[in-house]
């Protein structure tokens, strides 16, 4: 009997150390996600290659770029043909914007290997969030990402610290009465309470425009500065736009006057924070400032349930109050996406991994929430967070198929639920699938992003007269051929429009 148990020992031994030779020599791919907060993935990054390795047949590593970092790494990584990273986060507003890229041959086309192997993925994801993904790439049309389950409908919102609303003796449905031509008296009084070294105005300058306008930015647009806008409806927005379904100079319209008007007098005031007037602070600054809960109004393109984290994060009350309804369009549709790149040596084994991940609820769970015991402890089926978790928060719905995730403790049982109740109520935007081809006007669009450069970004911000930089501004686009571009996006909304 003793020779029996010494056998099977020896056999379980021997098949021990071939299976782990076996995961020695599995190839590893890369994939590069954005907006991270991660400092310590050691334990989740063992869990998952632990999980994976039967059923991808690959090791993971993750480059988790952040909110100021990502752009610049991936660009620099994906036109220099980096092939030691196999996917990447994409979208339609990065800088590798999806459409962009995939036409650019930067991206994989992966209807073959969804054909083969993602089954599971296609039953995981509508159809509608799939077919969203197909685009005129390199090699036709064709879907060139795995589009993510999130939140596929966008709504910008005043981002509202309600704890220190209330402390300025303001209620909640007081600020909702107010509109951002009418916000002086209260960031005045913020100013008063909070002394000269608060700002209580704190923006995303580009998503500021888009919210007090009602427009929305144009997929395909220069990636680095947005040049063009249409127009929503705002008593519906699946309406016919404010100015017809037309594209304009975002930058000559009456409208954008009034804003940057408007904004000057803010910034002047010391209303908003001087560092978010400079690109290359602005994201450390506002991501600072939000953490701290050190400012008052904010900007946010919302996401369902978004005060439920935001609100533990801050250790603050925190509401978001809409300037629209929701509405769908390429920004949303296409706002969280990853890509395997046409450098990849491990093209099968990557779309494995994506088809994998947005399918199982264990994986899914495992690099958003971390390792349970660890990150996080479940208390009546919710999740419930440890102090570990702050070293390890991915942004979640940058990764993929969220309605995979367990409801949090801060959001109830049955988020998830009424969360895909949400996003199913949305309306489309008329202008629904429209994506600009610059190709026939590349040489403006990088001759107006140059010029666009030098002043879009502190005029939205409200860092310069627009009284006397915005007609320079606006004389310089004209000469660098906006009219022809202007011209180009039209005809092509108008050839897309009647073929719907």
């Amino acid at each position: 009997m003793k020779k029996f148990l010494a056998l099977i020992l020896a056999i379980t031994m021997v098949l021990g150390m071939a299976s782990f030779a076996v995961a020695e020599d599995l190839p590893t791919i890369t994939v590069m996600f954005h907006g991270s907060n991660v400092t310590d993935d050691t334990a989740v990054i063992e869990a998952v290659n632990a999980y994976i390795a039967d059923k991808v047949g690959a090791k993971l590593e993750v480059i988790w770029g952040t909110w100021g970092d990502f752009d610049d790494k991936a660009t620099n990584a994906i036109i220099a043909g980096d092939d030691t990273i196999d996917m990447y986060f994409t979208c339609s507003w990065s800088a590798n914007a999806y459409a962009t890229y995939a036409r650019n041959g930067y991206y994989l086309k992966l209807d073959d290997l969804i054909a083969e192997y993602g089954a599971d993925l296609t039953a995981a994801i509508p159809t509608s969030l799939m077919e969203a993904a197909r685009v005129e790439g390199a090699d036709g049309m064709g879907i060139y990402a795995v589009n993510g389950y999130k939140d596929i409908a966008t709504q910008n919102t005043w981002d509202v610290n309600v704890t220190l609303l209330n402390e300025l003796g303001y209620t909640l449905d007081e600020f909702k009465a107010l509109d951002f031509y009418s916000f002086g008296d209260l960031f005045a009084k913020a100013k008063e309470v909070k002394g000269e070294n608060f700002y209580p105005f704190l923006v995303e300058p580009a998503v500021l425009e888009r919210m007090v306008n009602n427009s929305i930015a144009i997929s395909g647009d220069s990636p680095t500065t947005a040049l063009l806008s249409y127009y929503l409806n705002p008593a519906d927005v699946s309406a016919e736009g404010a100015y017809g379904n037309t594209v304009l100079n975002k930058f000559a319209t009456e409208e954008f006057k009034n804003f940057v008007t408007k904004m000057h007098e803010y910034y002047v005031a010391g209303y908003v924070n001087p560092g978010v007037a400079v690109a290359e602070t602005a994201n450390d600054v506002r991501t600072s400032a939000q953490l701290e809960a050190n400012y008052l109004v904010g900007t946010q393109s919302y996401s369902f349930g978004h005060e439920h984290t935001t609100s533990a994060e801050r250790k603050i009350e925190v509401a978001y109050v809409p300037c629209t309804e929701p509405y769908i369009d390429i920004t949303a549709s296409q706002g969280a996406m990853v890509a395997i790149s046409t450098a990849s040596a491990h093209p099968v084994e990557s779309f494995k991994f994506l088809n994998l991940l947005n399918s199982d609820a264990y994986l899914m769970t495992l690099l958003n929430y971390g390792v349970e015991g660890v990150h996080y402890n479940l208390v009546d089926g919710l999740v419930d967070w440890t102090d570990v978790r702050a070293a390890y928060t991915p942004w979640i719905n940058g990764m993929g198929n969220i309605t995979l995730l367990t409801d949090t403790v801060a959001e109830g049982a049955g988020f998830r639920e009424t969360f895909k109740e949400y996003y199913a109520s949305a309306k489309g935007i008329p202008a629904l699938g429209y994506s600009f081809d610059y190709s026939a006007v590349e040489t403006e669009m990088a001759t107006l992003a140059n010029v666009a450069a030098e002043y879009a970004f502190a005029m939205t911000a409200g860092a310069v007269d627009p009284a006397e930089k915005l007609p320079e501004f606006l004389e310089k686009l004209e000469a660098a051929g906006m009219q022809k571009y202007v011209d180009e996006a039209n005809a092509q909304m108008e050839a897309y429009l009647a073929t719907k």
